[in-house]
């Protein structure tokens, strides 16, 4: 007898399980129907600065694979359909087509609940004025991108944010011509991602490029004329035609709780280490679920695509049959602004210090080829280890091109809990026009392992 999979939400974690599942069990044993209330599904968010920016240039770029394609795979995609609740005892859901304005019920042996993640709502006067948008779905994107198109286009724009998506917007806005200016609450960019001296030094080097940072500012209000936005008042009035919130986004786990699936210290949906919920039947993967984190322990909710991709592939194969764990994360993300790199891995030292880690801190500046070779340029580097176990724990990187990949390297030694002193003399590539003969990663257990013996390096 054919049983049914339901996905509730239709981006990476959800469709990542729903072609997983496809791959092991065929469609006349597993039909597969996935929900999506958006008007799209499997699309690149990651890529929607870079569609603004004119680095993308075809907006169909963004659009990973199309409810059609998946038919052809036997799974069933509805767009503008909403599930409105989920009934775990008689497992069905409860589905609202927003287009025909109908309701109606489906019943389900397996769910994948995959709702993702929405924008924080954070209270600012102003915020819907005409100029004032949030950068989350493609519509947002098409939203901005007919703005900076218009004639006349804006010519100031501000970023109320100083994440990886403000970071990427003030860089897309930047190149498209507007003076732009990054409003950030914390003192340093990347705030939680990076270590405060990190995202000190990254604030200097981002104003150095041309675009202009206030920090340790919370935005309360925007200025407004003619019903449209004119600018931003974040210790300053930051004159803007064009604002772009991006301050953050936050699980959707209403359904999740009004279904009484358990919700975990994070503010996500708890899943086992195998991606099931507390509910039988019922699995989760993306960003409204909460993930461990690998070196700490720490329940944590990130927003990586990386990491729903993943989560979705864990519970799609295990659905299918498979009996696979997903191991934790270390949170390992990069980005840029302009030519300038930023990448880190693992804890930060607040966090390592918060979970009882006696951490060990080397921070040094280095160059990202042979100092003498005419492209190098300038890196910084953070590495952290554990004092009582000498293993590599996190790394943060801030520099010019090719620097911030390195944090793989970082990464790898991390998740195979290498030893500052396993990692010293691994044998790493090198030619001028690529490293100096040590290589930072090198540098950096070099520099850990004087810190922790006590030693000059």
């Amino acid at each position: 007898m054919t049983q049914r999979l339901v996905i509730v939400g239709g981006d990476a974690g959800g469709m990542s399980a729903a072609t997983n599942a496809r791959r092991r069990r065929s469609a006349e044993d597993l039909e597969i129907v996935a929900f999506e209330r958006g008007a799209w599904a499997s699309f690149s968010a990651c890529g929607e600065p870079y569609f603004l920016s004119g680095a993308v240039p075809q907006f169909e770029s963004l659009l990973v694979r199309s409810p059609e394609a998946f038919a052809r795979q036997g799974i069933q995609v509805h767009l503008h359909h909403e599930v409105t609740a989920i009934d775990t005892a008689a497992r069905r859901v409860s589905v609202r087509d927003l287009q025909a304005g109908r309701d109606f019920t489906m019943d389900y042996d397996t769910l994948v609940y995959a709702t993702g993640a929405e924008p924080r709502r954070v209270p600012i006067e102003g915020r819907d004025l005409a100029g004032v948008h949030a950068l989350h779905v493609l519509d947002d994107a098409l939203a901005v991108h007919a703005l900076l198109d218009a004639d006349p286009a804006p010519r100031h724009g501000a970023v109320v944010g100083g994440g990886y998506v403000g970071l990427e917007v003030a860089e897309a806005l930047h190149e498209r011509g507007l003076a732009t200016t990054i409003v950030a609450s914390r003192e340093g960019l990347l705030g939680g991602s990076l270590d405060p001296e990190m995202g000190t030094y990254l604030v200097e080097r981002v104003r150095k490029l041309g675009i202009d940072v206030e920090v340790a500012h919370r935005v309360e209000r925007l200025e407004g004329s003619g019903g449209r936005v004119t600018g931003v008042h974040g210790g300053r009035l930051v004159p803007a035609d064009l604002v772009v919130l991006a301050t953050g986004t936050v699980p959707r786990v209403e359904l999740a709780r009004a279904a009484g699936l358990r919700i975990g210290e994070s503010g996500a949906v708890w899943v086992d280490d195998h991606q099931r919920t507390s509910a039988p039947g019922v699995y989760a993967a993306g960003d409204c679920v909460e993930v461990t984190d690998r070196v700490t322990g720490a329940p944590l909710n990130l927003h990586l695509g990386t990491i729903a991709n993943r989560q979705g592939r864990i519970a799609g194969r295990n659905i299918g049959g498979a009996d696979e764990a997903f191991p934790g994360v270390l949170g390992t993300a990069i980005t840029r602004v302009l030519d300038l790199e930023v990448s880190r891995t693992g804890p930060t030292e607040a966090r390592a210090r918060a979970a009882g880690i006696d951490v060990a801190v080397a921070t040094f500046d280095s160059t990202t080829m042979a100092g003498y070779w005419p492209a190098s340029t300038r890196m910084r580097m953070r590495a952290l280890a554990d004092r009582d176990t000498r293993r590599i724990i996190g790394a943060q990187i801030v520099g010019g091109p090719t620097s911030a990949k390195r944090i793989d390297a970082m990464a790898m030694a991390i998740w195979n809990e290498m030893t500052v002193d396993d990692m010293v003399n691994v044998d790493l590539s090198y030619a001028p026009p690529f490293s100096g003969v040590w290589d930072p990663v090198l540098v950096a257990a070099r520099k850990l392992q004087a810190v922790l013996d006590g030693t000059e390096d």
